[in-house]
């Protein structure tokens, strides 16, 4: 297959294993730098002298509304990504354009309806989502600046993940790192040095995106991408829209249920454990995210060999793409586990050194995270389902961990507890091992009868060449 010179990586041809080192390196890199952008930001917030612990607990309450706003971006740009690398397997890189296009419009005007419903509505929502009257301030002074970004969140998420869809690895690092790096360097001057606090680190996390988005758009719009923003595009139209919606119902749901997870868990916590329980679960929450990321860089490396080969039709590829990828995760999600059940104190400390917060956090930890060994697979299966394009099984185990199983559970164990913050914490693990049995399970049964169906039909010669 013969592509554009300024493409780093040929998906149907070269190696498979040398393709996911190739893309899996940067995205993980991306998804880790991308999780500093409101981590670093907690970090510095959780130590500013005299405040900390209320301002950590404030600015975690915002967590479910930066969740939601993130959904979208993943709505749109996750779920029209791995459509783009399957048309361009089958060689059709004009539809794969028109998604593109479609994608960044949608993008813009979700970005504008957002903004105006945050700032209308996030003095209600933040209650809801466990602020109280000592850290409600907190939050509303960082939820306002941070819904003025919420344009740049959408475009950069959205927009790198077809940057990823191309194979343009190093780029889409690039995209996610600008902004992290400046977002570093910005956090502890505008809250130490000019004293801003947590508006400092507001404003430190939308100027970083702005560079972000500003780099993403460039890219698309240049001579080096394959697939182009044009003005032809960008009218929306919905037979191109719609499917991609369709498949980005998984991703978002992924994603905005977090939000429901945080409100239920909240609401639990603070009216078993109050605001210090709160607290712990604003740390054990970013623990997890960071956690997880780079197992989502992992398969964000395998989505495009998947996808495209799927696309190719060329089922060895894709087998093999998937097994090496359900390995590094599950390597992964092993080495994960026993660093957190071994030391703990060492992940709370980045956040607090409050004694109490300290004290019931690495407790805490080692009970909401002791499921996490088994997420690899969970992973690995849920997010090849998206790059087949399988709307409807991805978007049902992305609600089926979380609404239909850890919801319940949030509010039934505490009623077997004696401790009832401990059996709050304890829903998770559980849910986690429901889910991966019943994800695992529908993957096996799903993949033999694709790949069966794949080999029964001729490849396309030209992409597999």
């Amino acid at each position: 297959m013969k592509l554009q010179m300024s493409r780093e990586v040929d998906l149907g041809k070269e190696p498979v294993g040398k393709l996911l080192v190739i893309l899996a390196l940067p995205a993980i890199t991306s998804q880790v730098v991308n999780a500093l952008y409101n981590m670093v930001d907690r970090m510095y917030i959780g130590h500013i002298e005299g405040i900390g612990a209320d301002a950590l607990t404030g600015v975690g309450v915002c967590f479910p509304i930066i969740m939601i706003i993130s959904a979208f971006a993943y709505l749109l740009g996750m779920g029209g990504a791995p459509r783009a690398s399957i048309y361009m397997g089958k060689k059709k890189n004009d539809h794969a354009e028109k998604i593109l296009g479609n994608c960044f419009t949608a993008l813009t005007i979700v970005a504008i309806a957002l903004t105006v419903l945050v700032l209308l509505f996030r003095e209600p929502l933040l209650y809801l989502f466990g602020a109280s009257e000592r850290t409600i301030g907190y939050a509303i002074e960082y939820i306002d600046i941070y819904a003025i970004g919420t344009i740049f969140v959408q475009l950069t998420l959205g927009m790198n993940a077809f940057i990823s869809a191309q194979g343009f690895s190093t780029i889409s690092m690039l995209t996610v790192i600008i902004g992290a790096l400046t977002n570093i360097i910005l956090d502890p001057i505008f809250i130490f040095v000019f004293h801003m606090n947590v508006s400092g680190a507001a404003w430190a996390t939308i100027l970083s995106q702005a560079l972000s988005a500003l780099w993403a758009v460039r890219f698309l719009m240049g001579k080096q991408t394959i697939l182009r923003l044009k003005k032809e595009n960008l009218k929306i139209q919905w037979k191109v829209l719609a499917p991609c919606i369709a498949l980005g119902v998984a991703p978002f749901a992924m994603q905005a249920t977090e939000s429901v997870l945080v409100l239920c868990f909240n609401s639990s916590l603070l009216n078993y454990g109050g605001d210090l329980a709160v607290g712990a679960m604003t740390i054990l929450s970013s623990i997890m995210q960071f956690a997880m990321l780079p197992m989502q860089g992992l398969t964000q490396g395998g989505q495009p060999i998947i996808s495209y080969n799927y696309g190719a039709n060329h089922p060895q590829r894709v087998k093999k793409a998937f097994q090496l990828q359900t390995i590094a995760c599950f390597t992964y999600s092993t080495v994960m586990w026993l660093a957190i059940m071994l030391v703990p104190s060492l992940f709370i400390a980045i956040f607090t050194n409050d004694p109490q917060l300290t004290q019931i956090s690495v407790w805490a930890l080692r009970i909401y995270m002791a499921g996490v060994l088994l997420m690899g697979l969970q992973v690995s299966c849920q997010q090849t389902f998206i790059a087949f394009g399988n709307s409807k099984i991805s978007a049902f185990l992305a609600v089926f961990r979380k609404i239909i199983v850890l919801i319940p559970l949030i509010y039934i164990l505490p009623h077997f507890f004696s401790d009832q913050v401990f059996a709050v914490f304890l829903a998770e693990p559980i849910a986690d091992t429901i889910a991966v049995l019943t994800t695992l399970t529908l993957f096996i049964i799903n993949f033999k009868k694709l790949l069966k169906h794949m080999e029964s039909e001729e490849p396309n010669s030209e992409a597999i060449r």
